[in-house]
């Protein structure tokens, strides 16, 4: 146990190097490498880093996420030491769209593993939890905190600082349940659920905000039909899908029952929705999470391996019926699941990109101003106040805490959020960096935390 420990503090300083050598890379050949070229070096980096970090991160008890949001912090602000080749790396429109596939891959992967049964049991707690998670923080920004924190500026401003607040990032949460093997307990469904609910009404405030920026108004007829746009997609997508699914898995497996083809069965409808899901103004990963609770086991069972269940048979007695049944339910069983675990390998490209571009998202210069960091730190409780609420409305027999935490990551939802009121210009740069430091503190706080409660609650502490 004692040479396994010193293997590991050897391993630390030697990751160290290696990710101090990547970073020496580029200075040799950043001239005339052409964008193509930066960008396969870039991912390289990032890809290799990532691996690097991560398992440092388990060893010390926290969850992979976080090791590779902080290497994206590190990465973002090298320009402090000097070393600027990583400056236009979180502007690149390449690597956003890989992260973006990142995250679209990860719900997509969290979809698979969710049973949609599952999921409608919760229903009216994840219903209840989601809207409180929106009203109670978008009411403290735009009325309380905001008007208390930053005086003196237009009311669009707080109501724009209000539908910040209100944001969720699922995928933050949803990768902290999933590497720690906890997406099937209630709280993690819950979450889910909300998180979904969250999205759509956060929408809805978004555009109400929006509209009153720009026009000065706003219809209840628009309203209703942003809502109705979000209820027919969600409901929709999933009826229509598990409808055709089982017969499409059936056809094309007809073509070639082979891993390739459900793969790209899988692959191509998260794809198709997230797309889809865009084209209606819902958020991408809302769309890649409805096409991941398309695919139970039972609808993928023509996939199976059939020449192995034959091989297989031949080598059986022919009078042994019962023994050729318990090997078709062993087979059926390694084999139902094989569409949650085929994503993995892409997942470990793409997912880490998404996790360590959100990290480069932070500027540590905004630290440097006390003013900025004091109302920052305000507005950063108000945030984790507003979403711990929401996990006391999830009932009885459910862990308040856990539900709350995992609710309280606002990730790029909130960046985007503040994006567009800057855009609109109703948020000034000091009011930006502000939101800017919330989401990040909301982002790095929640993977730790939410490991601790988890693990709290599995050796029974509640």
């Amino acid at each position: 146990m004692g040479a396994i420990r010193m293997n590991e503090r050897r391993l630390l300083p030697r990751a160290v190097l290696a990710v101090v050598v990547m970073l020496a890379l580029p200075s040799a050949w950043a001239s005339g490498s052409g964008v193509v070229g930066e960008n396969l070096l870039w991912l390289a980096i990032i890809l290799m880093a990532a691996r690097l970090f991560s398992p440092f991160a388990q060893r010390i008890g926290f969850p992979a996420v976080l090791g590779e949001l902080l290497l994206g912090v590190l990465f973002g602000n090298l320009s402090l030491l000097g070393f600027n080749y990583f400056e236009t790396v979180a502007k690149d429109p390449i690597i956003a769209f890989m992260a973006e596939l990142g995250v679209i891959i990860l719900l997509l992967q969290i979809g698979l593993e969710t049973r949609l049964g599952d999921l409608v049991k919760v229903g009216i707690p994840a219903l209840v939890v989601g809207s409180v998670g929106i009203a109670v923080p978008f009411a403290l920004g735009a009325f309380l905190v905001g008007p208390l924190l930053l005086p003196g500026m237009e009311t669009n401003s707080y109501l724009f600082l209000g539908a910040t607040l209100a944001a969720t990032s699922v995928g933050i949460t949803g990768r902290v349940f999933r590497d720690l093997g906890k997406l099937q307990m209630p709280e993690a469904q819950i979450v889910l659920g909300a998180a979904v609910i969250d999205d759509v009404l956060g929408l809805v405030i978004l555009a109400v905000v929006s509209s009153l920026v720009q026009a000065g108004s706003v219809s209840i007829s628009e309203v209703i039909w942003i809502i109705a746009k979000a209820v027919v997609f969600l409901g929709g997508s999933i009826w229509i899908g598990r409808l055709i699914s089982p017969h499409s898995s059936r056809w094309l497996a007809r073509l070639d029952s082979g891993p390739s083809m459900l793969f790209a069965q899988v692959l191509a409808t998260g794809l198709f929705l997230a797309w889809l899901a865009h084209g209606v103004g819902l958020a991408p990963i809302i769309g890649a999470f409805a096409a991941g609770l398309l695919f139970e086991p039972l609808f993928l069972k023509d996939f199976e391996t059939p020449k192995v269940v034959q091989e297989i048979e031949a080598l059986l007695p022919a009078r042994e019926p019962a023994l050729a049944d318990k090997v078709r339910t062993v087979l059926a069983k390694h084999t139902s699941h094989q569409h949650e675990h085929m994503l993995e390998p892409i997942g470990y490209f793409f997912v880490p990109v998404f996790f360590v571009l959100t990290g480069m998202q932070v500027d540590l210069q905004t630290l440097s101003d006390p003013k900025v960091v004091l109302i920052a730190l305000g507005l950063t409780t108000a945030a984790v106040v507003g979403k711990l609420a929401a996990g006391f409305f999830a009932g009885k027999g459910q862990n308040a805490w856990i539900i709350g935490w995992g609710m309280v990551p606002r990730g790029e939802v909130g960046l985007i959020f503040a994006m567009v009121g800057k855009q609109l210009g109703v948020m000034s740069e000091g009011m930006f960096s502000v939101i800017v430091i919330m989401v990040i503190l909301t982002t790095l706080l929640t993977p730790p935390i939410l490991t601790a409660l988890l693990r709290r609650q599995a050796k029974g502490g509640g």
